[in-house]
């Protein structure tokens, strides 16, 4: 599929990996539909794509509601008439070990309400953008592509029960469409990045980014851009649907 003049809806896509992955298509003249509830920085999305060549609009939502997301896709569907890809990256973190313990007293444990949080958005949210925009890639006759953003947490990270649950399952969920919307011309593809140097990561302690960057093989954080590079290959390659491709320096939890 030629970017240009396609039009790709993302998921917080106001910033972080999802601002990073929108500029690398606004530079190659994709059409934007740039999601997220952080209202300033989406205008500040829209203008960031906009000067790069890429026509850009913004749209305020929560992944995690149905009615929310149905809309959603509704309005894109109204503005651009079409749909060609979605990345469903927006993601939230309650980072915690499952139960903790000292000289057999407890001190603490997830909540289930850590637990959900990170669910409803990581995992069922995926969910709701994903059938939201197979439906529309359906009903537009788009042979479209569904990126999903899982992590390498996915395959269990201590601290992450919820959020290596919910990529696990991003993951599994990469395969199946896969096969169930092959017939539709529409292909699903994962991305699992690893350590990435958003502004969130690289405004750790020092010594805690040297430790992280000591974990890498290639010893350095993955760039931002670099994702946005592999969600293009993966739109960019009509071979390309049922696997995960992991960005991660070849480290391996």
């Amino acid at each position: 599929m030629n970017v240009q003049d396609k039009v790709v809806a993302i998921t917080g896509g106001a910033q972080g990996l999802g601002l990073s992955m929108a500029e690398c298509f606004a530079a190659k003249g994709a059409k934007l539909a740039l999601i997220d509830l952080n209202e300033e920085r989406l205008e500040e999305a829209v203008a960031a794509c906009k000067a790069l060549g890429g026509d850009a609009k913004a749209y305020k939502a929560n992944v995690s509601d149905e009615a929310s997301v149905e809309k959603l896709f509704a309005d894109i569907i109204a503005d651009y008439g079409t749909l060609d890809v979605l990345i469903n990256n927006a993601g939230i973190t309650r980072d915690g070990l499952m139960v903790k313990a000292k000289d057999g007293e407890i001190q603490k444990r997830m909540s289930l309400q850590e637990w959900q949080m990170v669910i409803d958005v990581n995992l069922t949210g995926v969910f709701l953008c994903g059938r939201e925009a197979a439906t529309k890639m359906i009903e537009c006759d788009s042979k479209g592509v569904i990126i999903n953003v899982s992590s390498l947490s996915k395959a269990g990270n201590m601290g992450q029960t919820n959020y290596s649950a919910a990529k696990a399952g991003v993951a599994a969920m990469t395969v199946t469409w896969a096969k169930e919307l092959a017939r539709y011309g529409i292909r699903s593809a994962g991305i699992a990045p690893g350590f990435i140097a958003t502004e969130m990561v690289k405004s750790m302690k020092p010594e805690a980014l040297e430790k992280m960057e000591k974990m890498i093989p290639l010893r350095r954080l993955g760039e931002p851009s670099e994702i946005g590079l592999t969600a293009i290959y993966i739109v960019e390659n009509d071979y390309y649907s049922g696997r995960t491709i992991e960005m991660d320096g070849a480290m391996r939890i």
